[in-house]
């Protein structure tokens, strides 16, 4: 399994630009499901338990991920393939040593329906008599049979999963907006503002040395993280954006362009990336000073089966119980989604793995493939979320999601600076701001070892 790189890649003019309005999505996709985890779970966790003192690590951590995300999708736009199939393309050894490790990490994912059945369990108590364990999984078994009867019924499943996420972005921006406008909340924004900075004064109780997975994945899913940021080649791939319009399987580069449509294709990518990261900063803003003026007094953060549940006092604040219904119907809904997307994504992935990592694989169709995924990944998601609380099964899926970033953008950088033709090789910018983004993550992932087992 040595280096596959096609000598030449077939050429095709660019696609004209539909419209900035048109060409978005992929990053309101990226923005709605980042906000399944970092911002309602562990950003939240860390803010309620040790006050500001975590703060000024978050929008760093996001900001990282810009050059990633954006060199991602600018593969998938610019050749039309697939970031794995680049991969492959790059090293075929490497890449089917990083698919491994990214099968073990998606083993765990069935947690964010668990996750998103606690919210549902607290909003109908039912089954009535059941414990709380029990509510959320009936809730979390009950989603997931909805969301594969739509993946492997429906039409157009990209076109419907974004539909979704511009609705719930919306709706979470605009509570979250309302909620801290709450004069308890107001009142300690100039000191929150101060937490940005650096550590806010010490901690407020002891590290607790269990919790450096949750910090690790907070840092990791400050966005998407791990594997969940190639997701965005296959939204920019489902959406059709630039070369990938033409479906051509085996890739295909711009011929020259003299109209500039590769200036307002790339321009969109940046809009795109950019709208991703700021809305997630945003949202992930408002949940930690909601947390700082709410849960924080009280001394209890999201944990255990219980884990989309305390936040709701973010809504109960403004609106009462009304409020509180409100915050766990979005959050069940975020949480599930998450699930949703999880296996949409993952069922993409693999198919363009197995597509052009097993050439007689092509004996069945790519759809055929990606309904085999979603059956396959369904048994075991719905088996694994049996086996812990959704945190701890979140946890470990973040926790090999970090150690991926130390790895796949180091190859992302050579793949596109290296094996693309020279003339849609990234800026010199772009490639500075990609290569200092890999080398922070591959730094972390040492200093994450080295604590961990050093």
């Amino acid at each position: 399994m040595g280096s596959l790189m096609q000598p030449s890649f077939s050429r095709k003019p660019l696609p004209v630009f539909p419209g900035l309005f048109a060409a978005l999505g992929p990053g309101i996709v990226w923005m709605a499901f980042a906000q399944g985890s970092g911002e309602l779970i562990w950003w939240p966790y860390l803010i309620a338990k040790y006050g500001l003192f975590f703060l000024w690590m978050m929008i760093p951590a996001a900001l990282l991920q810009y050059p990633l995300t954006y060199e991602i999708g600018r593969y998938t736009l610019l050749t039309g393939e697939g970031i794995w199939t680049g991969l492959i393309r790059l090293n075929r050894l490497f890449a089917f040593l990083l698919w491994i490790l990214m099968l073990v990490g998606f083993l765990w994912f069935g947690a964010y329906a668990a996750a998103g059945g606690t919210a549902f369990a607290a909003l109908t108590h039912f089954p009535p008599g059941w414990s709380a364990r029990g509510q959320s999984l009936f809730w979390g078994y009950l989603t997931i049979a909805f969301f594969v009867w739509t993946l492997l019924s429906g039409r157009n499943v990209y076109r419907k999963i974004e539909r979704g996420m511009w609705v719930i972005a919306v709706v979470t921006v605009v509570g979250l907006v309302y909620a801290c406008f709450h004069p308890t909340v107001v009142s300690l924004i100039p000191e929150f503002l101060r937490g940005l900075v650096g550590p806010f004064g010490p901690a407020v109780r002891p590290w607790e040395e269990g919790d450096a997975p949750m910090l690790v994945s907070a840092i990791t899913f400050m966005g998407l993280g791990g594997f969940y940021n190639l997701f965005y080649s296959y939204w920019i791939r489902e959406k059709g954006s630039g070369m990938a319009s033409y479906r051509d399987p085996e890739g295909i580069v711009p011929e020259e362009d003299p109209r500039g449509e590769g200036r307002k294709w790339l321009r969109f990518l940046r809009i795109d990336a950019g709208v991703g990261i700021a809305g997630n900063i945003l949202t992930t803003l408002m949940t930690c000073l909601l947390a700082y003026a709410v849960l924080f007094p009280q001394g209890v953060f999201p944990k255990d089966w219980q884990i989309a549940v305390v936040q709701a006092e973010f809504f109960g604040l403004q609106w009462g119980d009304v409020g509180r219904m409100i915050f766990l119907t979005v959050a069940a809904a975020f949480l599930a989604d998450g699930w949703l997307t999880t296996v949409d994504g993952v069922s993409r992935v693999n198919t363009d793995v197995i597509y052009h990592l097993f050439p007689r694989s092509r004996a069945r169709s790519e759809k055929w493939w990606y309904r085999l995924f979603v059956v396959i990944f369904t048994a075991i998601t719905s088996v694994t979320m049996l086996l812990a609380q959704p945190g701890s099964l979140i946890l470990l899926g973040g926790v090999i999601g970090f150690v991926a970033m130390g790895i796949y953008p180091i190859a992302l950088w050579i793949l596109n600076n290296r094996r693309l033709p020279a003339s849609i090789r990234p800026s010199m910018i772009s490639k500075l701001l990609l290569g200092v983004a890999s080398l922070v993550y591959l730094i972390l992932l040492g200093l994450f070892l080295w604590v961990k087992f050093g």
